[in-house]
């Protein structure tokens, strides 16, 4: 099917359009952009240089996607935004590409939701299935892993990682990295144990819930420490993929990992 593209749009004559893209009034696409089969990219909408989008993505009104990074060393390089496929963009949504003082390129999954006035920085890496609410910040060089939901108005400080299957509250602040299969919130981010009501709607089994809320509470509150913790762990519940996922997370953390509300350090407020 041919694309409809708005007398008003502005397309550089490098950008690539697939088949049956919809391009509203208004919209722009610079340089070197790739838009992939079945997009819709609504009034307003800005797609910076360097931008490649995958099939079937819907972008809403007053969106800025590859947008030049908030960086004070960058020069103009030529750096990237890589999108997949199958997410929805809402409103006034940005997203910043790449540095070379990073990776080069900010890369966003498949199947995603980002919210209106949500904020994707340079060199993030986002996986599939993220949900980002209103408001949401994203500083530079973050990586949020698959099915990953943060709620509105909540900021995560540059560098850190957020796991997979991981839920965090709204309003909430992040300086250290948040373990896989977490549930964190509050104003300075702590986590609350397993996200179990999400593992379960996305279809983990029971001894898998059991096997890393036992896992939590020998790591983050037995009152061991964190290495004796994670070794306990390994001795104690072994054959479940995730516990085992858990512990290298957090022996692989440079950040250092986000403690529980009431047993910051392995000791209880």
């Amino acid at each position: 099917m041919a694309s409809e593209i708005h007398s008003s749009a502005i397309i550089d004559p490098s950008a690539k359009l697939g088949e049956n893209v919809k391009i509203g009034p208004y919209a722009v696409i610079g340089a070197e952009c790739v838009i992939g089969d079945g997009t819709r990219l609504e009034s307003h909408v800005v797609i910076r240089d360097f931008t490649e989008m995958g099939k079937n993505n819907h972008v809403h009104p007053h969106a800025v996607i590859g947008g030049e990074p908030q960086h004070t060393a960058y020069k103009g390089e030529k750096t990237y935004t890589r999108i997949g496929d199958n997410n929805i963009i809402r409103e006034c949504v940005t997203i910043h590409r790449g540095t070379i003082q990073g990776a080069e390129e900010t890369v966003i999954g498949s199947g995603c939701m980002f919210m209106a006035y949500s904020h994707i920085a340079h060199d993030c890496v986002v996986g599939d299935k993220v949900i980002l609410a209103n408001a949401v910040n994203l500083a530079g060089h973050v990586e949020v892993g698959r099915n990953v939901t943060i709620s509105g108005m909540s900021a995560v400080q540059q560098f850190i990682r957020i796991g997979e299957y991981s839920f965090l509250g709204g309003a909430s602040g992040y300086k250290l990295d948040v373990p896989p299969f977490m549930l964190a919130h509050g104003v300075r981010g702590m986590l609350f144990g397993p996200n179990l009501i999400g593992l379960k709607r996305n279809g983990f089994d029971s001894a898998t819930c059991k096997g890393l809320k036992k896992a939590y509470k020998i790591i983050f509150r037995s009152g061991l420490t964190r290495e004796k913790g994670l070794e306990q762990v390994e001795s104690e519940i072994q054959g479940i993929q995730q516990v085992d996922r858990l512990v290298s997370f957090i022996r692989e953390s440079k950040n250092g990992v986000t403690p529980d509300h009431k047993h910051r350090n392995g000791h209880a407020d």
